[in-house]
């Protein structure tokens, strides 16, 4: 059987009981400690004021009297009958002028006193005491010296006689605190006990409610009330929890209403701050206003939206809005397309905002239409040139420099072909199956450098240059390498045809959620002309036919471009820029 089966957790009221044990312990310790300190302390200045006692009844009587055995030694006998030591040591120097003991006397008076403890705190402070070991005598000694004068007089007792009962505890005192511990610990053992049942019980409910668990405990209340408290938080918490699935799932309906919602929507406070908006909701705005800031540094100065804002201005913070909400709404006019712009204002003074776009689109079964004509009228003139020029070969006597350049001729129009019915099959892939492609963590940026760095000789010679903006690494992205490569590739050949010379390629990340990146992909060109905005993503549509085909490609570059988006699950838009040329802007979902 596994070790970890006999490993037993430590229940909630013994942790408890040790941890305010041992607290209690560590305090009568310190208290034990603190009373023999003070008890010593106490001891020591009262044998400290004996021994000044027996200084001053010396000096006094041999004050005016030369320093001799005989006299010391009978004033020492009628001081005290305690093994007394008394040493005069002169101030100035040190030396010793009488020593008590006499068979150490000729030892002590040739070393120098001034060392001593007790000696140094006499010369500057007047007395001074110290329990040390004297060098001298091999004894442990409790000395008290004093300065008179020139002279400095110490006496001692020794340390095991005198002072051993300065290091005995009180016993009594020791007694007492040990059964008022005891007492203490058994009284702490039964309150840990009651209190950790219910205490732990009010930990469980607390663990099971940080889990987002129901309350599977049974809880009694106690004489501390702490059951009751328990009890009362478990109810509450079991209401809290059906709320907040109630909240939940309306959450999570509405998330799901804004992420497939096919109309822009936000969501702002009544100090108007955004609550919550879609990816939809800051395309739009963007194509509305020509920027791709954060709605709250623009929205509610734009121009173009003034009818809205003039509406919230004044009906925001009425204070006897009665109806359960009111709205306002306007269409505007944004090049090619039509949007409807709608504001709904609560009770609560929240309110919101959804723009749609109500451009008529051309029907589907047109555009299959034409795309069958288109398919076959791009197919007709890279075959029929490859024909020519090989009815001329095989015709017609030629010399070999004439057959060579009729032979490239041919090898292009063959390989504009090849790139055609390749861009046609891509297509038909993304209509035909989204399963056709694998998806797999892909780097935006390095596709975006790599799309440059294999251009860079296109964009040299047009003379052309590239800005980036808001582009760091790792801008992952669950998609397919080859359609994501396609869309930056499609963009940037499209800019070097059409933008003209000596113009700017700009691609700017505006915005990056959690879901989406969205990027707006623009030069500083010619532009294109608004009647022709709305058709750029058809398969072979060219605003300029003549131009196009001096120029070559498919005519299906964009049209690639927009499927890949979609594949991709973003959105895409063009629009001119209001410094002119191009301007796209796309998203693309992050998984």
């Amino acid at each position: 059987m596994p070790i970890g089966k006999y490993k037993q957790v430590m229940t909630f009221d013994r942790k408890l009981f040790f941890s305010i044990g041992s607290l209690f312990i560590v305090f009568v310790v310190i208290i034990l400690l603190f009373e023999y300190k003070l008890e010593k302390d106490n001891r020591q200045q009262s044998l400290n004021n004996l021994l000044q006692d027996y200084n001053e009844m010396i000096y006094s009587q041999i004050k005016d009297l030369e320093i001799n055995r005989t006299t010391i030694d009978s004033i020492i006998q009628g001081i005290t009958q305690k093994p007394l030591r008394v040493t005069i040591i002169s101030a100035s120097d040190g030396k010793i002028l009488f020593e008590s003991q006499k068979d150490k006397e000729a030892e002590v008076a040739s070393s120098n006193h001034l060392n001593r403890p007790e000696i140094k705190s006499a010369l500057t402070n007047g007395i001074g005491y110290s329990m040390r070991y004297s060098q001298s005598i091999q004894e442990n000694y409790f000395y008290s010296a004093k300065r008179y004068g020139d002279w400095v007089i110490r006496s001692s007792l020794p340390f095991e006689r005198e002072t051993l009962s300065i290091l005995n505890p009180n016993n009594e005192f020791i007694y007492f605190m040990l059964g008022v511990s005891i007492l203490v610990i058994v009284l702490l053992y039964y309150f840990c006990h009651s209190l950790g049942k219910s205490i732990a019980a009010l930990g469980q409910l607390t663990q099971q409610a940080e889990e987002g668990k129901p309350i599977h405990i049974t809880i009694k209340s106690g004489p501390d009330d702490i059951g009751t408290i328990t009890q009362s938080l478990s109810h509450i918490y079991d209401n809290l929890l059906k709320t907040k699935e109630k909240l939940s799932i309306e959450q999570e309906k509405l998330f799901k209403h804004l992420q497939f919602s096919k109309e822009g929507l936000a969501f702002f406070s009544k100090d108007k701050k955004i609550i919550i908006a879609n990816n939809l909701f800051i395309q739009y705005l963007s194509l509305i206003t020509d920027k791709t800031l954060s709605p709250a540094d623009y929205l509610f100065k734009e121009e173009n939206l003034k009818k809205i804002n003039n509406f919230i201005s004044q009906k925001l913070y009425e204070p006897n809005v009665r109806e359960e909400f009111i709205s306002e709404s306007m269409t505007l006019d944004k090049g090619s397309r039509t949007f409807l712009i709608e504001c709904i204002i609560f009770q609560d003074h929240t309110f919101e905002i959804a723009i749609n776009d109500i451009t008529q689109q051309e029907q589907e079964t047109r555009l299959k239409r034409q795309l069958t004509q288109n398919i076959a009228h791009e197919l007709k003139t890279p075959v029929s040139s490859i024909r020519g020029y090989m009815e001329t070969i095989l015709s017609t006597e030629m010399d070999e420099n004439r057959k060579k350049m009729f032979m490239e001729r041919c090898y292009a129009q063959s390989k504009r072909l090849t790139d055609l019915l390749r861009d046609i099959s891509m297509l038909n892939r993304l209509d035909e199956s989204k399963d056709l492609y694998d998806t797999d963590k892909t780097d935006l940026q390095k596709i975006i450098i790599e799309v440059f760095n294999e251009s860079q000789s296109a964009l040299s010679e047009r003379k052309m240059t590239v800005e980036t903006r808001n582009l760091h690494d790792q801008m992952l992205i669950n998609g397919n390498y080859s359609l994501l490569y396609s869309i930056f590739r499609n963009l940037t050949d499209n800019a070097i045809a059409y933008a003209g010379v000596g113009t700017k390629i700009t691609i700017d990340c505006y915005l990056e959620d959690d879901n989406y990146y969205c990027f707006s992909f623009s030069d500083n060109g010619v532009g294109v002309p608004e009647e022709h905005l709305n058709r750029l993503f058809e398969r072979f549509y060219r605003v300029d036919k003549g131009r196009s085909r001096k120029l070559g490609g498919t005519g299906l570059g964009l049209a690639i471009v927009k499927n890949a988006v979609l594949f991709h699950k973003g959105e895409i838009w063009v629009k001119n820029g209001s410094d002119g040329g191009l301007n796209i802007l796309f998203s693309l979902r992050k998984n």
